[in-house]
């Protein structure tokens, strides 16, 4: 069993998960880019950034212009943040903290993910 997960703000949020959504197969994701998988009322980008091994979650939803794109965005890394570029007007933010990298918008919502068996699962509390 192999488990990746990301933190939030260096806090450790898979001691917060309460479910752990099954979101897709590895293969479902495209290597080093995202896909979009719905829980609930939330889209959620997934990102399998394989050049880092690692796999990242995020809200879907931009906060420049309230637009569900960054699953389509570019991922990369900065000083050796990872992060996403949101596919409309750049905008970016880290894949581990969630923070604007830019410095002029709120950070979004990030998700821990593990795998297991070859399926991407999805952290939530609730």
């Amino acid at each position: 069993m192999k488990e990746v997960f990301f933190f939030k703000d260096d806090t450790n949020v898979s001691n917060e998960v309460s479910v752990w959504f099954k979101a897709a197969r590895v293969d479902d994701f495209p290597v080093n880019g995202g896909a979009c998988v719905k829980y609930k009322d939330k889209q959620v980008a997934v990102f399998n950034f394989q050049r880092k091994g690692k796999w990242y979650a995020c809200q879907n939803l931009c906060p420049h212009k309230m637009e569900m794109v960054l699953s389509r965005g570019m991922i990369g890394d900065e000083s050796g943040i990872p992060k996403v570029a949101c596919p409309m007007h750049k905008k970016t933010f880290s894949l581990e903290s969630g923070k604007n990298l830019n410095g002029d918008l709120d950070a979004i919502v990030t998700y821990p993910v593990k795998i297991e068996n070859n399926i991407v699962y999805i952290g939530f509390s609730e």
